[in-house]
Parts: C-alpha cells; sequence; structure tokens
C-alpha cells in the first residue's frame, strides 16, 4: 500500500509489483507519479520541470 503525496489517498499496489522508476497516475486527482523507493514502498511527484529536464537529457 502506498499514498499519493499530492492528495494522501490510498493507491493499492505492493513492492513486489513495481519497480523503482515506474511512473503511474493517481487514481483520485490524476498527478503523475513515480516509485523512489521500494522498501518502504514510496511514491513522488513527478513536477513539469523535471520532465523538462529529462527531455533535454534525452536529445
Amino acid at each position: 500500500m502506498a499514498y499519493c503525496p499530492e492528495c494522501e489517498a490510498s493507491i493499492d499496489m505492493e513492492a513486489d509489483d513495481v519497480e523503482e522508476g515506474q511512473r503511474l497516475d493517481c487514481p483520485e486527482c490524476g498527478a503523475e507519479l513515480e516509485v523512489v523507493n521500494i522498501n518502504p514502498l514510496e511514491l513522488e511527484v513527478i513536477s513539469v520541470a523535471e520532465e523538462d529536464e529529462e527531455e533535454k537529457d534525452n536529445w
């Protein structure tokens, strides 16, 4: 079980089912989240600035 850092909704997932770096959307608020740790299971909101920086790195 993990919690959305944006809206604190519980997200039904187990650490065995995800990998670090995996991205998903919160089913409650729609925030884009990334798995930053699997033990304990921890999610972080992906900001627009982070996505822009990542796109620059891929060029």
